[in-house]
């Protein structure tokens, strides 16, 4: 873990709320998709405590990491001071932090399922899971949002070559139902070996419940606030699924989780 200045590369905007923000960072080179970082937003005025944001991809230059790409949607003060940074701009920056996602040797078939900003970080595990060898035949996106202008990153899941399944829960594009059913209509037609989600509690919860139909395995990344991102705070607490009167702490034992070993 690092705590660094890292130099503002660009910050645009990808859509009416969401913007790309590019930093120049040391010690990324190994980070693994499904870890984030922290993010004092300012230096001198509130927000005080720093923000999660996970690593959406790494910006890759003549074959060296040079620095990271996050994905984030403005909805607070936080997130709205954030988006007036420019190019040049100093921001203070803590990560790689927490345990990602793991790629079994025998994994041959994947499903990645995402909901609202929960899709960024597949679009790094993707990338990564394709560069490793696997076919992108072999994984398939299901997609959802609230309406069309909450789907992300379409393009750069069919730049890899990965099919993507579109839902939104107004129906304003895709199919007009949660991202939750034609990903159990799947499993239960084809089951993979392994199913990466990340989004929103409920949306996790039910993919947890369709893995655990199926027998497949499933690994989830849970988005929680956090005051610190170290532990110390104890503020973005889970249950243990086997043991509810203790507790996993999403900063230092996650964002990533094997399923069974959480209650959501």
């Amino acid at each position: 873990m690092i705590q660094e200045s890292a130099n503002v590369l660009w910050n645009r905007p990808k859509g009416p709320a969401y913007y790309s923000l590019g930093l120049a960072c040391k010690g990324y080179a190994q980070a693994i998709p499904g870890q984030f970082v922290m993010l004092r937003i300012s230096q001198q005025h509130a927000p005080l405590l720093r923000r999660p944001f996970s690593i959406h991809r790494l910006i890759i230059q003549k074959g060296q990491c040079v620095g990271i790409e996050l994905l984030y949607k403005v909805v607070g003060v936080g997130t709205r001071l954030l988006s007036s940074a420019r190019k040049g701009d100093l921001l203070d920056i803590l990560g790689p932090i927490g345990n990602g996602f793991r790629i079994p040797d025998r994994y041959h078939t994947v499903y990645l399922v995402g909901g609202g900003i929960g899709v960024p970080p597949l679009v790094f595990l993707a990338t990564q899971l394709v560069q490793s060898g696997m076919s992108p035949a072999a994984c398939r996106m299901f997609l959802g949002g609230r309406s069309e202008e909450d789907l992300l990153c379409i393009e750069d899941f069919k730049s890899l070559g990965i099919a993507v399944h579109i839902t939104t829960d107004d129906g304003s594009a895709g199919d007009h139902c949660l991202v939750t059913h034609p990903l159990e209509t799947a499993v239960a037609q084809s089951p993979p070996d392994g199913i990466y989600a990340c989004g929103p509690l409920p949306m996790l919860a039910c993919i947890v419940g369709i893995s655990e139909k199926y027998a497949v395995a499933c690994q989830v990344s849970i988005e929680s606030m956090m005051a610190c991102g170290m532990g110390a705070c104890l503020g973005c607490a889970v249950p243990k699924r086997n043991d509810p009167d203790r507790y996993w702490h999403v900063c230092k034992d996650g964002p990533v989780f094997d399923a069974a070993d959480v209650s959501l």
